[in-house]
């Protein structure tokens, strides 16, 4: 199939000419002002008529000679003298000037003379002066009306798609050149067949996808992926987000929306790629402005130009969204995007995979681990994985380093997943000794707990927003998780705040253990309302979307009074159990406590190896286990 070729527009010349030209306009009106007034004002130096007519009896003056009728050149003996010239009235003569020859005047030797006028030069200066003003006026109006006219084109463009071209690049994306997600892209390659060989499809009755809706986290190359389809295919490729349709304007995205598909089909075969759909996608009611919201107005016309393509026009609309239970049913029916394809995290081969796309033009150490950095970056996306790679090129330069070694890889990790060391901030004796009893007792209780995950690393330096750092890394990825696992971690994140009230006393707790009661409630609560994990409310989901800020405004919630007190009653229990089994953990290992922290005080950060010496034989009391969930 050959490629259609794609309408480059030539970028359009800035406003500077205009810019220019009225500079110039004003100059030149300045300098015309400044004539007409040097014109006007007569040179005092020069003699006058009656002084020229004195010089010229006591035979100071050389020749007189009349030029036309009205002017008056004097030439003086003195070499040195400029020539003198007068305008005089047409009725003067020598006479007239009072101009005598004779011996008694010693003017015997003065020549008079007579010329015609050369007046081109007057008629050209005349006609300059009269015309200039009027030449300068017009131009300085005919800039003022096309500045009108660009900001009424700019204006009127507000209607316009700001939808992004690509095609014919010297650099397409392939599906080759996106590591991981061979999921998503066996079923992005139906999209590409379709675009390719549409006939073939046509033959049979299949009817060509209208829309295909891609579904993922942030970060997991749904952009990439959409590219990717159109550089198989070899067609253009309009790109847009879901926010530059609206604007404050009512009517304006919708005209938006007819102007991009109009484009489309013009470039038929050609893909449509809206990013963040869900900013114009969501369910129609939840919005401020009811069915006359812009917003609203925008999806209603793109449901309406998803029904109005035909067959054989060949142009398929992509779309990205991470909150894909945001939008409105009628989007997602079958004839507007027939498909969804889910982009999820990558695995562990395929974050290796990814990893070695991103390092594969960076200059890495033989030694350099990228299995091992696939291993302990579960959750991460490939931004994150590129971020990794990236940062590490930067820590390797930054200390001069030709090549990036895995301490390199390791500190762009660790900065890149719990944040920058903040070295700098200082730190009392008996603060850095409440915050080692603090990272002490997560690591603790981490580690004692069965179903908990591996400590990584602990260390009191503070990183990012947080004083100190405890660190967990799963052995493997994990897609579900358990009752006792939850229950486990719940009592992890407790642990640095039991650990400070055994040491130090219930009244002496710190503000340090902020976050972790955040993250504590937060994980307890959606274990009741949205995992259905709770004792009296097994089985039984409150999930309430907290995207939709207008359904919670405008609808009752789904459940009584009674229940929501159930709901606190339960997170409550959960809480309380979770600290009751972090103290008797730490409680039956202090002397471990207190090795940890001693460590921590010394070396400031613990690696993996020797915390798990330092708590070998730790113990997991009977009061610390689960009795029935």
């Amino acid at each position: 199939m050959n490629k259609k070729p794609v309408k480059k527009n030539p970028k359009k010349p800035k406003n500077d000419y205009r810019n220019i030209l009225f500079a110039v306009l004003v100059g030149l009106m300045l300098l015309l002002g400044f004539s007409l007034m040097n014109n006007d004002t007569d040179n005092s130096n020069e003699p006058t008529l009656s002084e020229i007519v004195q010089m010229a009896n006591s035979g100071e003056v050389k020749q007189i000679t009349f030029v036309g009728e009205n002017q008056l050149e004097v030439e003086l003996k003195d070499d040195d003298a400029e020539l003198i010239t007068k305008n005089i009235r047409t009725e003067q003569s020598l006479e007239g000037l009072g101009l005598e020859i004779s011996e008694e005047n010693n003017n015997q030797d003065l020549k008079i003379d007579t010329r015609e006028a050369d007046t081109s030069g007057e008629v050209i200066s005349s006609i300059a002066i009269t015309l200039l003003p009027v030449l300068l006026i017009g131009g300085l109006l005919f800039w003022m009306m096309r500045s009108a006219q660009g900001q009424g084109s700019q204006a009127m463009s507000f209607g316009r798609s700001k939808a992004r071209l690509y095609g014919n690049e010297k650099k397409e994306v392939k599906f080759e050149d996106i590591a991981g997600s061979n999921e998503a892209k066996e079923d992005l390659e139906e999209i590409v067949q379709f675009l390719k060989f549409p006939k073939k499809f046509e033959s049979v009755g299949a009817r060509i996808p209208k829309g295909m809706l891609l579904v993922g986290p942030p970060g997991t190359g749904k952009t990439m992926l959409a590219r990717a389809v159109a550089g198989e295919a070899g067609v253009p490729f309009f790109s847009i987000s879901g926010s530059e349709f609206v604007e404050m304007f009512v009517g304006v995205g919708a005209s938006r929306v007819r102007d991009l598909f109009t484009k489309a089909k013009k470039n038929a075969p050609c893909i449509i790629f809206i990013d963040e759909i869900d900013a114009v996608g969501r369910k129609r009611g939840s919005g401020m402005g009811g069915g006359h919201d812009e917003r609203e107005q925008t999806l209603n016309q793109i449901l309406v130009e998803m029904d109005g393509f035909e067959q054989g026009e060949n142009v398929i609309v992509l779309a990205a969204t991470n909150r894909s239970d945001v939008l409105d049913p009628a989007l997602l029916r079958p004839g507007r995007f027939d498909r969804r394809v889910n982009i999820t995290l990558p695995d562990r081969k395929d974050r290796e995979a990814i990893l070695k796309v991103h390092f594969k033009k960076k200059p890495v150490e033989s030694d350099v681990d990228l299995d091992a950095l696939a291993a302990k970056s579960a959750g991460s996306s490939g931004a994150d994985l590129a971020n990794i790679a990236n940062e590490s090129a930067i820590v390797a330069a930054k200390h001069n380093r030709k090549v990036i070694t895995n301490g390199d890889v390791t500190a762009a990790f660790e900065k890149v997943a719990i944040g920058p060391e903040r070295r700098g901030k200082i730190m009392s004796d008996k603060e850095k000794e409440l915050t080692a009893y603090h990272e002490a007792g997560h690591a603790l209780v981490g580690h004692v707990m069965p179903d908990s995950d591996m400590v990584h690393k602990v260390t009191i330096i503070s990183r990012g927003s947080t004083g100190g750092v405890t660190w967990f890394i799963p052995p493997e990825d994990k897609s579900y998780h358990s009752i006792v696992e939850y229950k486990d971690v719940l009592a992890r994140m407790l642990g640095g705040r039991i650990a400070e009230k055994i040491i130090y006393g219930d009244d002496r707790v710190t503000t340090g253990a902020g976050n972790d009661l955040q993250k504590a409630a937060e994980l307890a609560r959606d274990m009741i309302t949205n995992q259905g994990m709770g004792k009296k409310l097994r089985n039984q989901v409150f999930h309430t979307d907290d995207g939709m800020m207008m359904e919670r405004i405008v609808h009752e919630r789904q459940y009584s009074d009674v229940t929501a007190k159930l709901i606190d009653d339960e997170v409550e229990e959960l809480i309380i159990e979770a600290a009751n089994r972090a103290e008797n953990v730490i409680k039956a290992n202090k002397d471990k406590l207190e090795a940890l922290k001693d460590a921590l005080i010394e070396k400031e950060t613990v690696e993996a190896e020797e915390v798990i010496e330092i708590l070998k034989g730790s113990k997991l009391p009977s009061n610390a286990k689960l009795a029935s969930v």
